[in-house]
């Protein structure tokens, strides 16, 4: 089922949680809604749900204005961080719940019920826990039920707040990558909320960035962190070293060095900030006559495939972060105290204004 929510706008008193916020939500695609805290990425889920009401806008499921339907009628399944389970129920009961509470005439017969749900907890591989309690069970396993419970009653828009938030780093990418498998299996149209980065690079299909209260840009993953939009969505989604300078007729000159901006080239002596991702910085020792900007090795940091370095530039400006194969570091011979020379590989400039 296709998810679209048309100009929401939404008020807690004087805050403004939504602001006139427009999307497309593709049929049968896993989107992230990603972005810091307090930028309406939660309350945006609620709506969608029906848990909340915008002040004004739309909120259509299969193209059908479905603003006025009671959450019950708008068939959604919706998973918490914090797993919502019944401590006094099996892990077996929690996930028939909700297919036991529904109307008479909806209810599925006990046996129907007992193969669904069997089912569901070999989905989620958790068939051999159906007898145990969610005490009993780990914070991974937990938010496995809570999934499968969501699912039971088959809905056709499932949403996701932030559900691994509350787990540590190495169950989280465990369960971030089942969640992608499973959703390759079942297709269910998903909304995923998260201020992970990586996570949502890893599991989305389409990622929502989100920014006080708007949307700064939707795309793959890719294209989103390949091709920012904008300075805060070049910022968000990784680290980044910022060069800033003055760009005229298509040329950044910033910390005595040129970067060629030729999307710029209308620009005259406007203000302009360059950014490079760490891993885009060449590194070379320094020669009286090698062109870049010369630094100094405060920190290095040599351990697996890469070496993270932190570098200090002559005019005390902010530190430069480097990422470089821990082959390269070893062929430099690289030690704390050695002045380098820096070069941007590649840089995504963006103009502030003219002066």
């Amino acid at each position: 089922m296709g998810i679209e929510v048309r100009n929401i706008n939404k008020h807690f008193g004087s805050f403004t949680a939504l602001d006139n916020v427009s999307l497309n939500f593709p049929a049968g695609e896993l989107t992230a809604l990603l972005g810091p805290s307090g930028c309406g990425k939660t309350t945006l889920l609620r709506i969608i749900a029906g848990l909340e009401r915008p002040d004004s806008g739309q909120v259509l499921l299969d193209n059908e204005d479905a603003s006025d339907r009671h959450v019950r009628e708008r068939q959604v399944g919706f998973v918490f961080q914090h797993y919502a389970l019944f401590k006094h129920m099996s892990v077996f009961e929690n996930i028939a719940f909700g297919l036991r509470v529904k109307p008479r005439k909806e209810r599925l017969p006990e046996q129907k019920i007992r193969e669904k749900v069997t089912r569901l907890l070999e989905l989620v591989q958790l068939d051999w826990l159906a007898d145990r309690y969610p005490p009993q069970l780990s914070g991974g396993q937990r938010q496995r039920i809570a999934l499968a419970r969501a699912l039971a009653v088959e809905p056709r828009v499932l949403l996701l707040d932030e559900p691994f938030g509350a787990l540590d780093a190495k169950v989280r990418k465990e369960l971030r990558r089942w969640l992608r498998r499973l959703h390759d299996e079942l297709h269910v149209t998903s909304i995923f909320v998260t201020h992970d980065q990586e996570e949502a690079l890893e599991v989305a299909d389409q990622i929502v960035v989100m920014n006080k209260v708007r949307v700064e840009q939707i795309g793959a993953p890719d294209e989103v962190y390949n091709h920012p939009a904008s300075p805060f969505v070049y910022g968000f989604l990784g680290n980044v070293n910022l060069f800033h300078g003055r760009v005229h007729e298509g040329v950044l000159e910033a910390d005595g060095i040129s970067f060629a901006a030729p999307d710029h080239a209308a620009a005259r002596d406007a203000t302009g900030v360059g950014f490079v991702r760490p891993h885009d910085i060449e590194i070379d020792r320094y020669t009286p006559d090698a062109e870049g900007i010369v630094v100094k090795l405060k920190r290095s940091h040599a351990i697996g495939p890469l070496a993270q370095l932190e570098l200090e530039r002559d005019d005390n400006a902010e530190l430069i972060e480097a990422v470089i194969s821990n082959e390269r570091y070893g062929q430099l011979g690289l030690k704390e105290g050695d002045v380098l020379v820096v070069r941007p590989k590649r840089l995504r400039i963006f103009v502030d204004e003219a002066v």
